[in-house]
């Protein structure tokens, strides 16, 4: 897995989320993708859940505010992992 798509997918990852640590408004989301890209890595026998449903607790990320950093994250960065994603399951 790591050799077909999962390597060049967790670099993907591993490169959004240096460009949203430096942008200090993008650290909660830093760190969702950091942890995204070790998905991507190795995804079998793990599961994604939301942050707000482990702790309990709404914050930045999860909040009402986490709605527009979403958006914000969908159209700057988003698609392109998605689409590269879905270009890794048609070739697999």
């Amino acid at each position: 897995w790591i050799l077909i798509g999962g390597a060049w997918m967790a670099f993907g990852w591993l490169i959004a989320a240096v460009i949203m640590a430096i942008t200090i408004i993008g650290l909660p989301w830093a760190r969702a993708a950091f942890n995204i890209a070790v998905y991507t890595l190795l995804p079998f026998g793990s599961r994604a859940v939301r942050r707000d449903e482990v702790t309990g607790m709404s914050d930045i990320g999860t909040g009402p505010l986490g709605l527009i950093g979403n958006l914000i994250w969908f159209i700057l960065a988003g698609w392109w992992l998605a689409i590269g994603h879905l270009i890794t399951a048609i070739l697999l």
